[in-house]
């Protein structure tokens, strides 16, 4: 690739690439809107990510127009750094999300989660005294459960209704547990159940309580961020091979601005 040819290749793909970066932030963006503020564990570092490459795009911008080696230098690498940081993070998040699945019960559109059936690495957190705390008293506070009762009117929406993980884990009882359905915030804890899950016992009424201290809540979260962590990791890959392609031209730029400097 010829001096002249590399440098306008690499301003331009780094004018393409700053659009990328805030596609990112708007990503970002998009993600911490649509999800509430106990689900939002992704966002921040997305936004980061998206501004960070904005400003390395305007590392190399500059050093592709000024013809700086030492510009591109530190562009390439911040740039190989970032690839790396983005490689390593995605097979990670792979690996992680790797296990857990829903399990389907008979009359139920919705499924009901298994906390053994994730990653050690979300047992560990989701089991972290301090960590369940906080997310706990996020999701008492963001009244999922109270909403319920107030768009399933009747025990046939419900078992109808396509219930999210976490509305399925934390808002009601396992159904192993054969609780009878007064209504879809409301069961009739008078039934002897003879199922041998402790959730049957952690489960109550109570708005603050409910099914928060359960396992197959802890499992409902599993599978949300596993949901969330697989959608970054996809996002991830599209990004990695888009920024390799970038590096690659910045490799030419900053040998061919080297043998402008080198020229007499």
């Amino acid at each position: 690739m010829g001096m002249g040819t590399s440098t306008f290749v690499i301003r331009w793909v780094n004018l393409l690439t700053m659009l990328l970066a805030v596609a990112v932030i708007i990503f970002g963006v998009w993600m911490s809107t649509h999800n509430d503020g106990c689900r939002r564990s992704l966002t921040f570092p997305v936004i980061a990510l998206g501004g960070f490459i904005f400003l390395i795009s305007i590392i190399g911008f500059l050093g592709a127009c000024k013809r700086s080696v030492a510009l591109l230098w530190i562009y390439l690498v911040v740039l190989l750094i970032v690839l790396i940081a983005i490689l390593v993070f995605t097979v990670l998040a792979f690996i992680v999300t790797n296990n857990g699945s829903g399990h389907t019960n008979p009359g139920l559109r919705y499924k009901e989660y298994k906390l053994n059936d994730y990653s050690s690495w979300f047992l560990k957190q989701l089991n972290n005294t301090n960590n369940w705390k906080r997310l706990k008293s996020c999701l008492v506070k963001s009244e999922q459960c109270r909403k319920l009762s107030k768009r399933y009117k009747t025990i046939k929406q419900l078992k109808s209704a396509e219930l999210t993980p976490i509305e399925a884990g934390c808002c009601r009882p396992p159904s192993e547990c054969g609780y009878p359905v007064v209504n879809a915030s409301y069961y009739d804890l008078s039934f002897h159940s003879i199922s041998s899950n402790k959730d049957c016992k952690l489960y109550k009424n109570l708005r603050t309580i409910k099914c928060y201290n359960c396992d197959s809540c802890k499992a409902g979260v599993a599978q949300y961020m596993k949901t969330e962590w697989r959608l970054v990791a996809i996002f991830n890959v599209v990004l990695f091979v888009v920024l390799s392609m970038v590096y690659f031209v910045g490799c030419c730029a900053r040998r061919n601005a080297a043998s402008y400097r080198s020229k007499p």
